[in-house]
């Protein structure tokens, strides 16, 4: 089975990778196609709060994989000597998946989608360099141009919706047909 495609959501902290992965994912699911995410931090993370079952397990026993499970959810947590590229993730636990949109990392080869707001300051991440691996730049600022990346502008009411067609169509429908 060939790996789903995947889409980096990137940008610089505070410009809205979140939102915009969320409303991404949630447009691209209401168009009927299986959407998974993931999230890439800097720092590591719990996902249960200190003091739980599952907490001690890991910390206090050691575990080397800890699953919770409940009768809606299941999660592992699983130590790591290397971080893990999306690919690995993808090719390990979503390749069911219609579409994996990545929050983040901005540093690899992924195919991407940037959102940059004026208010937020800086500059782009975008730049002659990486340009080639932009499906879209979203940005509250009409005045930037990218030649060769196509601009979504966030002022637009139905911008998410703009977005999500143009995934669908490169990503996901060209996906199917070939």
């Amino acid at each position: 089975m060939p790996r789903p495609p995947i889409l980096a959501i990137v940008g610089t902290k505070k410009h809205g990778k979140t939102t915009l992965t969320v409303r991404l994912a949630a447009a691209l699911k209401r168009r009927g196609h299986r959407v998974m995410t993931i999230k890439h931090g800097t720092h590591t993370f719990d996902l249960d709060p200190a003091a739980t079952d599952t907490y001690r397990h890991y910390h206090e026993g050691e575990a080397e994989k800890v699953a919770m499970v409940s009768p809606d959810k299941f999660a592992l947590v699983e130590r790591s000597s290397a971080e893990r590229t999306p690919e690995e993730i993808v090719d390990a636990h979503m390749m069911d998946a219609d579409i994996v949109l990545c929050e983040g990392f901005k540093g690899s080869a992924l195919r991407r989608v940037e959102i940059w707001r004026r208010e937020a300051g800086g500059t782009p991440l975008l730049d002659a360099s990486n340009a080639g691996l932009y499906l879209a730049l979203a940005t509250d600022d009409d005045s930037v141009t990218a030649p060769g990346v196509r601009i979504v502008l966030t002022t637009t009411p139905d911008w998410i919706g703009e977005l999500a067609g143009i995934v669908e169509r490169e990503m996901i429908r060209s996906r199917r047909s070939s």
